[in-house]
């Protein structure tokens, strides 16, 4: 009896705890209540113990809620937030996945088309054939190829004469230019072949194709972005916002249409990619209308003697370029967004640039990447900036750093083309035409702008510009670019940059004369902003200056310069690369002057015929091979790849008028030992077939190759006892080629008193291990790779070196040139002996190193 009493107060007891902790579990929660938690989620969403003990006192109504209770509750708060995102998120994708699936639909109903008439084609070849195959006359067959051949080049009937210059004509004009132009667009009017990386997806680019077999060159792309079409329609028409090789777009009249359109006659100037061509100009018809499915299409082609229409404004140092039928069309998408179709079709009149230039107005890659790919890049970046995708640093707002962009771009492409009517003039040379010097020297280019506070001095004497272009052979574009930019003090002179600096202030100090080849400064690349496909960036560079001498420590303060970097992609087709950068002080504004120069890569189209003698030549004596330019003897011959590029080279300086010529020398000569390091820069990175093969040429005014490699394999024997390579290992060539594929890192470094250690020599390993290349090598001191326990490390054995010839170190960290830290188990130092033993340099071993 007592054991079931027991037994049931325990079950009533059990019984009473589960009521209570299910009463635990589902707390209602008043209206009141939930406003105040929503409030304090909204400051804190995760709040400690004691914030949520805080909340339970300060807030009456939340004093019968335990805090494990109010825990839960913001458990389950961040839950739901986290599935509301991911089922917006999911919304978003699907909605992209619904529209692109809809253009590929659309895609693949064009590509069916465009089979179904090179099918009936086909067909009608093969009756052809087989009606001259039954002709027993030549005559008649060839009456029968000539029709057919007529009938292929007159697919279309012409177009009666009208009256091009009335409304009712440049409306005839405007429809024409609609159908065809939609033609391009969805149709199979022209044979797009589809460009390799481009591949569909909802965060890719779009579907982006060029043409073939057609007059001029056509690129075109679609792609999806959210928002609407009004929006997009608007942010295309500014073509000036992102084409960066537009000069100038004048709207000369506007006509509306009875359908509720317009009607816009256009005068628009490019930039001339290099300085050894000409500008392009167009005067066009721009017909914007909408279509009854609702889309919007902004269509344009150029007005000329076939095509009626009032005369364009005659303009010098340019050259008529004509605009095949081109546009947007822009349809909305369901649940928001738009899909856009982009067509450019150009024809750049080829022939009127050098033949070795004209792959770059033949080319319809490079106008997809400048023109087409960039006009839908612009506005998926706008896109994503308004609906808080992409964060930026600096605290800045995005059309500021766009417009920062754009500056730079913009005025790298004033220097370049150098416009009379901007104010240039060219200087006389000195007698060798590789170097040209510009000057402008006109108000009107720095009233109420940039250099406001210079123009105001009396001595003031306008800006300097020294270009240059030249023919880079077998050099990837990308990979140079990325060179010039990670390994500034590779061919800049830190005089010259003190000199670009100093002209920010309102009374600059003259500099006309940069001692080439000054004390070297160090870089830090501070990220400022980057476009969504990563293809441009926007950043800040750190120059630090180091003085050695009392009279350097005046111009061994740091500098900064405002760069903008871009087509460093290798994986990308026809990109242009591009280094751009201009001087600024500290504390830039957003309306900063800017004073932009730098470098610009194009990629030629390869061609078929034989290789130039030289790798890297001026373009102006391109028939001409110079000394120094041929290639050595018994040099492997890369030019099977046919890799080419043109460069141009453009640096802006200002100058005071007591100044002009000194500082018109400076520059000429700056721009010459820049030249000469890019020529050497690139027969370094140069891709070669006998790569694996490949050892290191010897450094101007070093030992030949094999015999430093002799001397290191000697000299590590005669002080360890030790073997470096195999024992067996043959003499000649055989040894550098060992030492070249050691696989731990070997260097040397010079040994000279009062002066700091800097490394001559590294195998492929130790080029890995410190990120860097032979001929950067040189500007790295052995101080600036350790740290400061490897120092300490280094300097206490340093006589134990020189007396016993060699010393283990321990393991440690050092730092690569990229700032990157490596690890290393142990290291070896010795002295390296020539054939008079005396000491050559110093030698080290970096063994099993990995990046950290």
């Amino acid at each position: 009896m007592a054991l079931s009493m027991h037994r049931e107060s325990n079950s009533s007891g059990s019984n009473s705890k589960h009521q209570q902790m299910d009463a635990s579990k589902y707390v209602r929660y008043t209206p009141e209540q939930v406003e105040a938690l929503e409030r304090v989620y909204a400051e804190c969403p995760k709040p400690s113990s004691l914030r949520r003990q805080q909340l339970i006192r300060e807030c009456p109504i939340l004093s019968n809620i335990e805090p494990k209770q109010i825990k839960v509750w913001f458990q389950n708060r961040r839950c739901r937030e986290k599935q509301r995102k991911e089922a917006s998120r999911l919304q978003t994708v699907n909605r992209k996945l619904t529209a692109m699936n809809k253009l590929l639909m659309e895609e693949n109903d064009r590509l069916q088309k465009q089979v179904s008439q090179l099918v009936y084609e086909n067909g009608y070849m093969r009756q052809q054939l087989h009606t001259v195959s039954t002709t027993t006359t030549d005559t008649s067959c060839d009456s029968v190829v000539m029709s057919g051949q007529q009938q292929q080049q007159n697919p279309t009937p012409q177009h009666p004469q009208r009256d091009a210059n009335s409304p009712a004509g440049l409306l005839a004009i405007a429809e024409e230019t609609l159908a065809e132009f939609l033609g391009k667009a969805t149709g199979t009017a022209v044979d797009w072949v589809q460009m390799i990386g481009m591949k569909p997806g909802p965060d890719s680019i779009g579907i982006v194709a060029v043409s073939r077999n057609c007059s001029g060159v056509a690129a075109r792309a679609c792609g999806l972005v959210s928002l609407e079409p009004t929006k997009v329609a608007e942010i295309l028409k500014d073509r000036l916002s992102w084409f960066r090789d537009c000069r100038c777009l004048d709207v000369a009249s506007a006509i509306p249409t009875g359908n509720g359109g317009t009607i816009e006659l256009v005068y628009m100037q490019i930039y001339a990619p290099t300085t050894l061509a000409s500008a392009r100009d167009f005067w066009t018809l721009r017909y914007i209308t909408s279509l009854e499915d609702g889309s919007l299409v902004i269509c344009e082609r150029s007005l000329t003697s076939s095509t009626g229409g009032p005369t364009g404004p005659p303009a010098t140092c340019f050259v008529r370029a004509e605009m095949l039928p081109s546009g947007y069309l822009i349809r909305p998408c369901e649940g928001g967004g738009s899909i856009i179709h982009i067509v450019d079709h150009i024809d750049f009149d080829a022939s009127s640039v050098p033949e070795v230039l004209r792959p770059l107005y033949e080319s319809s890659k490079i106008l997809a990447q400048k023109m087409t790919m960039a006009a839908l890049r612009h506005i998926r970046q706008i896109a994503q900036e308004t609906n808080g995708e992409i964060q930026y640093t600096g605290g800045r707002q995005p059309a500021v750093l766009r417009a920062l962009s754009q500056k730079l771009c913009r005025g790298f492409n004033d220097a370049v083309n150098g416009f009379v009517d901007d104010g240039w003039s060219i200087m006389g040379s000195d007698g060798v035409e590789d170097v040209t010097i510009a000057i402008n020297s006109s108000p009107s280019k720095f009233l109420g702008s940039q250099y406001n506070n210079l123009s105001m001095l009396p001595t003031f004497g306008g800006v300097l510009c020294a270009r240059a272009s030249m023919l880079l052979q077998n050099v990837p574009p990308a990979l140079l670019v990325r060179f010039l930019r990670e390994h500034r003090s590779e061919w800049a002179d830190y005089g010259v940059d003190v000199y670009s600096a100093a002209s920010l202030k309102a009374s600059p100090y003259a500099v006309p004369c940069a001692k080439l080849g000054g004390f070297p400064s160090s870089q830090v690349i501070l990220p400022l902003a980057q476009t969504v496909e990563h293809e441009e960036f926007l950043e800040v560079v750190r120059l630090e200056g180091h003085a050695f001498s009392p009279e350097d420590i005046a111009l061994s303060r740091d500098m900064y310069l405002l760069q903008l970097c871009s087509g460093i992609d290798e994986t990308t087709s026809g990109a242009c690369a591009q280094l751009v950068f201009a001087p600024i002080d500290e504390s830039f504004g957003d309306d900063a002057p800017l004073l932009p120069s730098g470098f610009r890569v194009i990629p030629l189209e390869p061609k078929s015929d034989g290789p130039t003698a030289n790798r890297t030549l001026d373009l102006a004596s391109a028939l001409e091979v110079g000394h120094g330019g041929a290639r050595p003897a018994g040099e492997a011959d890369t030019s099977n790849q046919n890799l080419r590029s043109v460069l141009t080279i453009a640096f802006q300086f200002t100058f005071e008028n007591h100044y002009r010529d000194s500082v018109a020398a400076m520059a000429r000569q700056y721009v010459r030992s820049i030249v000469g390091s890019v020529q050497r820069v690139a027969m370094a990175i140069a891709p070669s077939q006998l790569s694996s093969q490949m050892v290191p040429k010897p450094l101007p005014g070093s030992p030949e190759a094999v015999t430093l490699a002799r001397w290191i394999c000697r000299s590590y024997r005669a002080h360890t006892g030790g073997e470096l390579l195999q024992a067996d290992s043959p003499a000649g060539d055989a040894v550098l080629k060992q030492l070249w594929h050691h696989a731990d890192a070997i260097m040397c470094c010079s040994v000279r008193m009062n002066a700091s250690a800097v490394f001559t020599f590294a195998n492929q390993a130790g080029l890995d291990m410190l990120e860097t290349t032979l001929v950067a090598l040189q500007d790295i001191m052995l101080e600036k790779i350790l740290d400061e326990a490897g120092r300490k490390i280094l300097l206490s054995e340093f006589s134990k070196i020189m007396q016993q010839g060699f010393a283990y170190l321990p393991g440690g960290v050092c730092v690569s040139s990229m700032g990157r830290p490596v690890s290393y188990e142990q290291a070896v130092a010795w002295k390296v002996l020539n054939e008079e033993d005396s000491n050559h340099c110093l030698a080290f071993m970096f063994m099993n190193w990995s990046f950290v």
